[in-house]
């Protein structure tokens, strides 16, 4: 018995790598900082775990759900009017078990063999994975740090444009930590529209967004439910990562398709975790707003201190991580992980993890509080890896 073909494109390689070190300094006595995972530390706010323990007492609510109930579809659409002045219908929704699953799908749905599926380098995994599994093809276009890692739309062929049917785009984004103004999001409708394509916006960081910027819904500008769909995740908001909640949100005819795919796999979001959904979306609303103040500090301590110590790493604009490029005298991103792994305990990700174009970066998490972080810098320094 061995493995189908088609998982022979997937490799583990760094990640591997980066975990048997990490268990080899455990071992060894070691401290560690792990640095590589974008879980929070936070707790999720008290009113989502009640609303989730009192749901666990009642034996019905451990049946199959088999759907999203209606008391779930209008926490989400008033959620998306009060949070980003957007108007959705409750067949414009469908909840997935996190933005992960249903990107990892969504393609299955979408694409034949000969389609294009349009995808950012570097990129998040998921986002190439699931365009693999989907069976079309795919084109990576440039993100690069002369252009704030933001898309240039005119780079990408017109040959393929023609031939493509899915695009994919995510501000604020994991990992490149950058933000779109309005402009992108106009320039990839007006895209979209003129070459047939469906959008789809990953939208999991919209509430870690620094400087006074407000994140925003791909579905708030003109024209963009016509042509796309956004996936919003309550993960990283409101600390229930792994509860796996998400909505895919927008063009009716899209959701239908991922509806019916996920019929044939799945049997629903459990009541429970509904029920922990709608306490979230409900409200209070403001705790998100705290926990985002105190990623800015963290980022601030982390940033900022490692520019005092020589290494020009540049303030995150959103998301809960930092996207460092590494020191000059490493000429990979993997070989600078593991010898910070070495010299520090400190884990962090490669940037070549992400695609061709993140070589020469590294990823860090915003999962330590400020004095850790502060401590986390002074190791670096007195480690000599920046002289």
């Amino acid at each position: 018995m061995v493995q189908a073909d088609r998982l022979s494109h997937f490799k583990t390689g760094i990640f591997a790598a980066l975990d048997d070190k990490k268990e080899e300094l455990i071992r060894s006595g070691r401290k560690v900082y792990n640095l590589s995972i974008g879980t929070p530390d936070f707790a999720p706010f008290p009113h989502i775990m009640e609303a989730m323990v009192e749901a666990s007492k009642d034996p019905e609510n451990y049946k199959y759900s088999l759907r999203d109930f209606p008391e779930t579809l209008q926490a989400v659409k008033d959620y998306y009017m009060l949070r980003f002045g957007v108007g959705i219908k409750e067949n414009e929704i469908v909840s997935v078990h996190g933005s992960q699953e249903g990107i990892g799908h969504i393609c299955m749905a979408l694409t034949d063999e000969e389609d294009y599926v349009l995808l950012p380098n570097p990129g998040y995994p998921i986002f190439e994975a699931g365009a693999y599994l989907g069976g079309g093809k795919q084109f990576f276009y440039s993100l690069k740090a002369e252009n704030n890692f933001l898309p240039d739309f005119s780079e990408i062929p017109e040959e393929i444009a023609k031939k493509a049917k899915v695009l994919i785009i995510s501000y604020p984004y994991n990992p490149v930590c950058s933000v779109a103004d309005d402009s992108v999001y106009e320039e990839a409708i007006a895209f979209a529209k003129k070459y047939d394509i469906l959008v789809i916006h990953d939208n999991a960081y919209s509430d870690i967004i620094y400087d006074g910027r407000v994140g925003k819904s791909f579905l708030s500008y003109e024209g963009a439910k016509e042509i796309g769909v956004e996936f919003f995740s309550l993960s990283k908001s409101f600390n229930t990562t792994g509860l796996r909640i998400s909505y895919c949100v927008g063009k009716k005819e899209v959701v239908d398709a991922l509806k019916l795919l996920r019929s044939q796999i799945d049997f629903g979001m459990p009541t429970m975790i509904q029920k922990a959904a709608v306490a979230a979306l409900r409200g209070p609303l403001e705790p998100v707003k705290e926990q985002c103040k105190e990623y800015e500090r963290r980022r601030d301590a982390l940033c900022g201190g490692f520019r005092k110590i020589g290494w020009n790493v540049p303030d995150s604009k959103g998301t809960m991580f930092v996207w460092a490029p590494i020191p000059d005298k490493f000429t990979s991103s993997t070989e600078f992980c593991m010898e910070l792994m070495d010299k520090t305990g400190i884990i962090c990700t490669p940037g070549s993890a992400f695609g061709s174009l993140g070589e020469g970066y590294v990823r860090m998490a915003l999962v330590k509080p400020v004095e850790e972080l502060t401590e986390i810098v002074s190791i670096v320094d007195a480690s000599g890896l920046l002289k």
